[in-house]
């Protein structure tokens, strides 16, 4: 079927509930949804596509045919859709897999045992702790254990390897005990792997409770060296549980979830805590899906098929933005639970905080995924969120002008891509339009002649061809103000500010059409928004300096005879310096362009009349 066909066949559906199946010309299931009512939701795909995502463009495109399902309800709609989705697993929608198979902490049987995390149970002798749901929490609990009783965490096998080889750091900063070093015991080294044992089978509280009696009993017996040794592990316990308290003292039981989006792909964090302790953690990239303006839909879409996948939801879901069909979902969990189930968006507090925490996580994921580190991406949220804008801004483009009293009035233009300074895209302009110092009418001028290369190499995209995704000036809202008439005269919707100084000349706010916005206590914003403004100034103040020079020497050239402005270009550009052209042969002068013998003579003697007075 053709678009057109697709079209008139969803204005004949009803205005009922229900699901939609799309398929493509092999007759395959490539997209499931749900609707309150049909007829809109089915017809907005084969009209405009003006407003749609790319991966929605893309699987229109797929489009063969569409099939569809009437329901009572759109709650019935919503749980048909998931269980259509699970049974399929159409390509345009997000597909989660259920890795969270069981996983185990192993307990060795040879003679120096070893303890480790392990994905399996095998036959072999050795003691399993477990098994648990959550690999991360095994993970963890292995590592703290080794950290707190001194056990080695590197690939060495004793005794085979014992005093083959100097300690490494762990041992030096006292996270081993140095079994390696030959001054450990097998009796010392098994206790310290018994207690180990003990604190990951019963926690921190109650090895505690059991290591204070040891160490108590220690001193009575004047086994000072014990005592200090059990004193020092008691303290490593109650750092770590202290630790897990600091992460949430009054989460109680929820899971907050957090989407990060760049570059068409996302990356959703969820942070699990049950009794106020964080208890698991998983993160999920999803490649393809679209921009930031979906978060509503790829929020439901994930939490749709995460919880009918997993046996224990709690009864409070953190949320870090708005979410499609909110009210069926929380209705689809509290069935699902047994008991009630809402969502939660804090905008303070330590929840709040705690939602930063799993955005951070997400962000840093996505990131390494795209090769590039999460503070980055952390900080263009931050600015993204501050600034109100519907998306990340990857690709920020920021201008300064530079003269002295009006004279060499030249601008600079930086781009900043991912967070980083982007060179290659780098621009320099020299202002044409006017003589005299008026900052407005030369960012005016720089931004018409940006955008009219813009048009020019869009289809390319190369050059000038790319849009930014924000524009920062250095300068205030009347730099702002004058600026914005020429992205309406092009047509361009692109958020625009400006960046402001304080007495110092540091950053101080960002400022657009409605006023300053305060950035100090937004860290990485202000730390991003801060480099881009020293970067941009730098970049001008050194064109502006490299002018000023040129013309310096140009003006020392035209002082000679017979040499006008354009012979003192050429010369300029065949030679480089003044130095090189005064130290020149008359044959030498005559290869430059539009030079002539009376002309490279006067040249000549001009820098050798010294030589000649001698």
């Amino acid at each position: 079927m053709t678009i057109k066909e697709l079209r008139e066949k969803s204005m004949k559906l009803p205005l009922t509930p229900g699901v939609y199946i799309m398929k493509n010309k092999a007759g395959e299931i490539i997209y499931i949804g749900k609707a309150k009512a049909l007829k809109n939701r089915v017809s907005q795909y084969f009209g405009s596509d003006r407003n749609h995502a790319e991966k929605v463009k893309q699987m229109v495109m797929n489009v063969n045919e569409f099939d569809y399902i009437l329901c009572e309800s759109e709650f019935e709609a919503l749980v048909l859709e998931c269980s259509l989705i699970k049974l399929h697993k159409p390509k345009y929608n997000i597909l989660l897999k259920d890795d969270k198979g069981y996983s185990y902490i192993r307990v060795s049987n040879d003679e120096w045992r070893k303890i480790s995390f392990e994905m399996q149970k095998y036959d072999d002798g050795a003691e399993y702790l477990g098994p648990y749901m959550s690999s991360w929490y095994a993970k963890n609990a292995v590592d703290e254990a080794k950290k707190i009783f001194g056990l080695p965490s590197c690939g060495k096998s004793f005794p085979r390897d014992i005093g083959k080889s100097r300690p490494c750091l762990n041992y030096h900063i006292k996270q081993c005990m140095g079994v390696c070093c030959g001054k450990v015991t097998l009796d010392e080294y098994n206790e310290s792997v018994n207690s180990a044992v003990e604190f990951l089978k019963k926690g921190g509280s109650d090895v505690i409770g059991i290591m204070t009696e040891k160490m108590n009993k220690a001193a009575e017996n004047l086994d000072f060296e014990l005592a200090a040794k059990l004193r020092d592990r008691i303290k490593a316990v109650e750092k770590i549980t202290e630790k897990q308290k600091v992460i949430a003292t009054n989460a109680g039981e929820q899971d907050v979830i957090a989407v990060m989006t760049e570059g068409g792909d996302a990356c959703i964090a969820v942070l699990r805590f049950s009794d106020g302790r964080l208890y698991d953690k998983e993160d999920f990239l999803i490649k393809d899906f679209g921009e930031s303006e979906d978060l509503p839909l790829i929020r439901r879409e994930f939490i749709m098929q995460y919880y009918e996948m997993r046996k224990s939801i709690p009864p409070v879901v953190t949320l870090d933005g708005e979410i499609e069909d909110s009210e069926l979902l929380e209705k689809r969990l509290s069935e699902l639970r047994g008991k009630k189930v809402k969502f939660s968006y804090p905008k303070k507090g330590e929840k709040h905080d705690i939602l930063e925490m799993c955005r951070k996580n997400a962000a840093e994921r996505l990131a390494q995924s795209h090769g590039h580190l999460g503070h980055e991406l952390s900080a263009l949220d931050e600015l993204a969120k501050l600034l109100g804008l519907k998306k990340i801004p990857v690709f920020i483009e920021s201008y300064d002008i530079s003269n002295l009293m009006g004279t060499e009035n030249v601008a600079g233009m930086v781009v900043f891509k991912n967070g980083r300074p982007f060179k290659e895209s780098y621009r320099r302009f020299k202002i044409k339009g006017f003589i005299g110092q008026n900052d407005y009418e030369s960012m005016r001028e720089v931004l018409t002649r940006r955008f009219e290369e813009y048009f020019k190499d869009k289809d390319s995209g190369k050059g000038f061809g790319q849009l930014p995704d924000l524009i920062l000036l250095d300068g205030g809202k009347g730099q702002v103000s004058a600026v914005k008439p020429v992205l309406e005269s092009f047509g361009l919707d692109i958020p625009l500010f400006g960046m402001v100084k304080d007495g110092s000349h540091r950053t101080r706010a960002i400022t657009g059409e409605g006023g300053e916005i305060s950035i100090n206590s937004k860290r990485q914003a202000f730390t991003l928004v801060s480099g881009i403004q020293d970067e941009v100034h730098r970049f001008a103040i050194g064109y502006h300096r490299q002018a000023r020079n040129k013309k310096a020497f140009s003006s020392s050239l035209t002082e000679i005879d017979g040499i006008g402005t354009e012979r003192a270009k050429a010369l300029l550009s065949y030679f480089k310096t003044i130095k090189r052209i005064s130290i020149a042969e008359i044959e030498e002068l005559m290869q430059v362009k539009s030079m002539n013998r009376p002309a490279a003579e006067a040249v000549y003697n001009y820098y050798h009349k010294d030589e000649k007075s001698t």
